[in-house]
Order: structure tokens, then C-alpha cells, then sequence
């Protein structure tokens, strides 16, 4: 793995893989002063998501959901050429963890239906998987930038909330992922 990534040739140091998803990799940067997110856009197959341009994407789900009021990382920086995004860091356990480590604090519920609340009437879903969402000081941010068209069976109540207890659901994805 390279140590370094660059946005229009400012070098950031790697310090961690923080995850990958479906349309990229994030990883935990610095420049040397502060620590940020830098995604770097894959083109890996994903069988149950249809993709177009995703640095496109990711761009116009960013600014769609800063209108519709949803707390997301703010885009620092980004290279078109290379398909990097530069991210605020959200600095936290995600959801995903504080589940895992029975610790979840009942505002995250409570912060992901004031987040409903915004997002149906615009007639949107964002990906309420887990790994999605970090509480930074009492505050939840949802840290990805995906969303899409609202449709019933994949709103939270449909299909989120399977993945914010221990249900089967959750312990069968935590269980496949160790």
C-alpha cells in the first residue's frame, strides 16, 4: 500500500484504511497538522448497486444532502483526474461499533429519525447501514455521501433499523465480517 495520496499535488500521509465501501476506499489521513478522510473512488464490481459516474455522484449526493439539512463531513478538496475526495474527519465510534459493544446511547435513535424527518419529504434514502453514522460529541453525522431516490422498503423503519440493535440480521453481517 502507498504511503502517500495526493490531491492536486498535496501530499497526505496514510495512517489507516478506515473502510471500503461500494463505490471507494476511505482511508485516515494527515497533512501533518490535522487528520482528515480521503476517499479514493474504486471501479471494484458491486453486484447489488448500479453505479454512473461515481465522483459525479458523490458530489451532486453531497450538496443535495447539506440542502436538505442532513450533517454530513464537509468536502474539504477534491482531484477529479485521480477520483479523490478530501473529507472532514469525524472523529468517533461509529454505530456500527457502540452496537457491537452494547453502548449505544438511545440519542442515536433518537438523531437518525430527526434525520428521517428531513429526508422523506425530500423524497430521499441515504444508506442507514451502521458503519455509516459516527457520534462526535454527543452529535450524530452520517459520513457517507450516498443517497437515492426515496423508496418505502429501503427507508429506515423498512430496512435500517434491522442494523441498529443486535438483531439476527446485524449479529449474521457482524458474525461473516470478524
Amino acid at each position: 500500500m502507498e504511503k502517500y495520496l495526493y490531491i492536486k499535488e498535496k501530499n497526505y500521509q496514510i495512517l489507516k484504511l478506515l473502510g471500503k465501501g461500494k463505490g471507494g476506499y476511505s482511508y485516515l489521513v494527515t497533512d501533518g497538522d490535522k487528520e482528515y478522510v480521503l476517499k479514493q473512488i474504486h471501479h471494484e464490481p458491486c453486484a447489488y448497486y448500479q453505479f454512473g459516474n461515481k465522483i459525479e455522484t458523490e458530489i451532486r449526493d453531497y450538496q443535495k444532502l447539506r440542502q436538505i439539512g442532513i450533517r454530513v463531513p464537509e468536502m474539504l478538496d477534491l482531484d477529479m483526474e485521480n477520483e479523490r475526495i478530501l473529507k472532514e474527519y469525524i472523529d468517533g465510534d461509529t454505530v456500527y461499533d457502540m452496537i457491537l459493544k452494547n453502548e449505544m446511547p438511545e440519542t442515536c435513535l433518537e438523531q437518525i429519525g430527526q434525520m428521517c424527518e428531513l429526508l422523506y419529504p425530500a423524497h430521499t434514502n441515504i444508506d442507514y447501514f451502521p458503519t455509516n453514522f459516527v457520534l462526535q460529541d454527543g452529535i450524530l453525522y452520517y459520513i457517507d455521501y450516498e443517497c437515492n431516490d426515496y423508496m418505502e422498503e429501503w427507508n429506515f423503519e423498512n430496512w435500517g433499523i434491522k442494523y441498529w440493535s443486535k438483531t439476527k440480521e446485524f449479529m449474521d453481517y457482524a458474525t461473516a465480517h470478524k
